[in-house]
């Protein structure tokens, strides 16, 4: 018996639940026909922890007069009602008076059957002023990661990472061990919380603070995913709870009161709530739950669906996966399909189809003959994660569709609070123009304004956002490899990619349709912007220094891309420089991008051109090859740029991705300027060279030669005429680098055990955890990156010489390929 007290947090509104919770707090939601915080209450009581305080925000009156004063469960409850949000840590320092001793802490709305006593044990032990209870979790994106030392006792805090943050697979539960000194960090009516303030605080002032690594079950119901999945993981007794009657054959619970028809089949696992009336020829199939005083007509079909209470299934209808709220009626004939949600109260009519992942709020009716297929509030189908590394992309029509447009919009619009304006623009395809005029619809349904532009490239309209003190921007391009694929970037309001906090906020939105909607009298006018494309041109120029010295020059350049529009672009900007500009437009016939940086290499040698530049897709990146053939390939060019940079004399910061070759840090120490290692997507290396404390010509001069491939040749070219010199003596400026990039192929699911192993069995040799896993030694270092988009560990690795960067890479390789090869034994 474990005497010591409880919190159960239970203030959650579960807005990713919805529409479940449009009318209940999350903890009240049922799994298996009660609420989910009731086997909270049970697992406490089964561990002899009687005296529990409830914190209370959203709907408390549900939550108070369902559980009362806890008798009926052989436990004392007291409430604590938060009249303003608090946080985790706020919520339970509101509750300080009825903790005098070590307490545990618990979520109202996760399902769990660890051991709390081994974890209090644990607790004791160790003398811990805190205790946070860990569980491995395969992919960890979506929760708090928390690093330990053999001894169990916390290193680092990581608060939902990306890919290359993940250096172990232990997530903390949100079930916590504290003694009462850990609250005294905070006064009462402060609002904090326990992983982002509290832990790190005592982890600072270096206090007992432990991590204790459970078995058994826990899953947090954060979505409607989990949610059913709960369901499916109790029926498969993966949980060891309590559930409210006996199994009557294996597989099959059936409580009291239940009346079956001729010819029901019922194929396990199946639950059947109290009282509930089943009619002849019924199937339930695997995986069905069916709440208290149901009613399910004949030649119906049920499978992979949860049915809440008082729940009517008319004849010949056809449940798949789907979720029924509370008090709603389904008349004959009605289908509904996989991740489809109907909220409490609704009214479906005989015929109607409810689509794949599409959700009804409360109290609706649906005419007879129906098809649903976007959400009844506002939007499409549900989709957790909709960016990739960059941007959002999928098949026009199919993936990205305008209603899917218009909801991505209305999202990004609604993260502010008051009315923004934003430039959408897009290339000239018909099928970007088609997804742009969706996105400026979505904006516009907001109350926001929109600046729009035609003819554009990202660095174009990131330079607009700048120019107009935009709020933001939404750019769309059509991918030139797949003629069907749209990508569509969404830019902050110094034109920079979102980051990942902003990402997560525009998503939650998306996938809840959580719309800001104005009043027609507030919808403004689209103000189109004719011809920015050539004004785009004219800024480009005026921020060289030589223009008439480079006319002078009238340099021979030929230039490639696989996008006409970039081509066209770059070669008016050069040409009004006074360059002679060729357009190479083979490299499509090209399967192999080596062969086709060869051919353009003899094409610039023999054809004497002073240089040959390759343009990215998007116009941000840039391959060069010098007069003599040489490429100067992306990590040179990485060197080459930093080089340029610092050559200007004006810079004291130069900000490079993690990545980047070792050898800009001996450059730049030449130069007297310190290096920044910046993460390497896109947002976090605009923003941190946006903020650097160099005046406004180094950060712009930075910002243009990184992510703007057309301005960043005109500074490259205005250096070169500057200094007379051309870019094969500036090339032979660049040190010999010894780079190798890699890639292991892995599952998903491996990317945090391999991580993890990876930090335990070499937490001795000085690792760097800043972005995936950096090994440093006298001979060069690697880094061990999940890709975030992709299946794989992306391994970089530089070393003094070729051979030392061949054998620290294959090294590595060999490491990851190894724990991926123990885990198939």
């Amino acid at each position: 018996m474990i005497i010591i007290k409880a919190v159960i947090m239970a203030g959650g509104k579960g807005t990713r639940l919805r529409p479940l919770t449009c009318d209940l707090p999350k903890p009240m939601v049922p799994i298996l026909n009660k609420p989910v915080m009731e086997y909270s209450i049970e697992l406490l009581r089964k561990y002899g922890i009687r005296d529990i305080a409830v914190t209370l925000a959203y709907l408390p009156d549900v939550i108070i007069n369902y559980f009362e004063d806890g008798s009926k469960w052989g436990v004392n409850i007291k409430y604590f009602i938060e009249e303003v949000p608090l946080g985790t840590g706020g919520s339970v320092k509101n509750a300080e008076e009825f903790l005098n001793d070590t307490f545990i802490v618990i979520s109202g709305d996760a399902l769990t059957d660890i051991n709390l006593k081994k974890a209090i044990e644990f607790h004791k032990t160790k003398n811990s002023l805190a205790t946070i209870v860990l569980k491995k979790e395969p992919v960890p994106l979506e929760y708090g990661v928390i690093i330990t030392n053999k001894e169990g006792r916390i290193e680092s805090f990581l608060e939902k990472p990306s890919w290359g943050e993940v250096f172990s697979d232990t997530i903390n539960t949100g079930i916590y061990i504290l003694e009462p000194q850990a609250l005294s960090y905070y006064k009462k009516g402060d609002n904090f919380d326990f992983s982002k303030d509290l832990f790190p605080k005592l982890l600072k002032n270096k206090e007992n603070i432990y991590g204790y690594i459970a078995d058994g079950y826990w899953c947090d119901i954060g979505d409607l995913k989990s949610y059913v999945q709960t369901h499916f993981d109790i029926l498969s007794k993966k949980v060891d709870i309590q559930l409210k009657c006996k199994e009557e054959n294996d597989g099959v619970w059936i409580e009291e009161g239940v009346t079956l028809g001729d010819k029901v089949s019922i194929i396990p696992p199946v639950y059947i709530g109290k009282n509930t009336v089943i009619k002849e020829k019924v199937k339930l199939e695997p995986y069905t739950v069916i709440g208290d005083y149901c009613k399910i007509e004949s030649n119906c079909s049920i499978k992979k669906s949860v049915l809440w209470s008082n729940v009517i299934v008319g004849n010949n209808s056809e449940l798949r996966g789907t979720v029924i709220c509370n008090n709603t009626k389904l008349e004959k004939n009605i289908s509904t399909f996989e991740g489809s949600v109907v909220g409490k109260g609704c009214n479906i009519l005989s015929g109607s189809i409810i689509k794949p992942n599409c959700k009804i709020w409360p109290d609706k009716k649906i005419e007879e003959n129906t098809i649903i297929n976007e959400n009844l509030v506002w939007g499409t189908k549900y989709s957790k994660n909709i960016f990739g590394y960059r941007d959002i992309k999928g098949v026009v029509n199919i993936d990205i569709t305008p209603e899917f447009a218009s909801r991505l919009a209305s999202a990004f619009a609604s993260t502010k609070e008051e009315d923004g304006i934003y430039v959408i623009a897009s290339d000239n395809s018909d099928a970007s123009i088609l997804i742009r005029k969706s996105l400026i619809s979505g904006i516009l349904s907001t109350g926001a304004g929109v600046i729009e532009i035609d003819n554009s490239v990202i660095p174009m309209s990131r330079f607009a956002i700048r120019y107009f003190k935009a709020d933001g921007g939404l750019h769309v391009r059509t991918d030139n490899l797949e003629p069907d694929m749209i990508r569509i970037e969404l830019l902050d309001g110094n034109g920079s990619n979102l980051n990942r906090a902003m990402e997560r906020k525009v998503e939650n939105l998306f996938n809840r349709g959580d719309f800001q909607r104005c009043k027609f009298m507030a919808i403004k006018k689209v103000m189109h912007i004719d011809n920015f494309y050539y004004y785009y041109i004219k800024k480009g120029q005026d921020i060289l220094k030589n223009v008439n010295d480079i006319k002078r020059k009238n340099l021979k350049i030929l230039i490639s891309s696989r996008s006409e529009d970039i081509m066209k672009l770059a070669k008016d900007y050069l040409t009004d420089l006074g360059c002679k500009v060729k357009l190479d437009y083979s490299i499509v016939d090209f399967d192999s991008t080596d062969d086709y940086l060869n051919y353009m290499s003899n094409r610039v040698k023999n054809g004497e051109y002073k240089m040959g530049i390759i343009y990215s897709e998007n116009g941000e990146n840039t391959i060069l090859i010098d007069e003599l053939g040489r490429i100067i390939n992306k990590e040179e060019y990485m060197v080459l740029v930093s080089l340029v940079i610092l050559k200007s004399g004006i810079v004291k910061n130069l900000v490079v991705p993690y990545n980047a070759p070792q050898v800009i840090d001996k450059i730049a120490n030449k130069y007297y300027t310190n290096v920044i290692r910046s993460k390497n997507n896109p947002s976090d290396i605009i923003n941190s060279i946006l903020k650097i404390e160099d005046d406004e010509e180094s950060i712009m001069l930075q910002y243009t030669l990184n992510f703007d491939g057309i301005w960043g040749i005109g500074k490259i070219i205005d250096y070169l005429v500057n200094s007379d010199k051309t870019l094969a003596k500036l090339h032979d400026e660049i040190p010999d680098i010894h780079y190798i990039k890699s890639e292991v192929t892995c599952d998903w699911k491996d990317k945090g055990r391999v991580i993890r192993q990876i930090i335990e069995e070499n937490k001795d040799l000085g690792i760097e955890m800043f972005e995936g896993v950096r090994f440093n030694s006298e001979n060069g270092w690697a880094l061990i990156l999940p890709d975030s988009e992709r299946p794989v560990f992306n391994i970089y690795a530089e070393g003094l010489t070729e051979e030392y960067a061949k054998e620290i890479s294959t090294f590595y390789i060999d490491k990851v390929k190894k724990i991926l090869q123990n885990q198939r034994h």
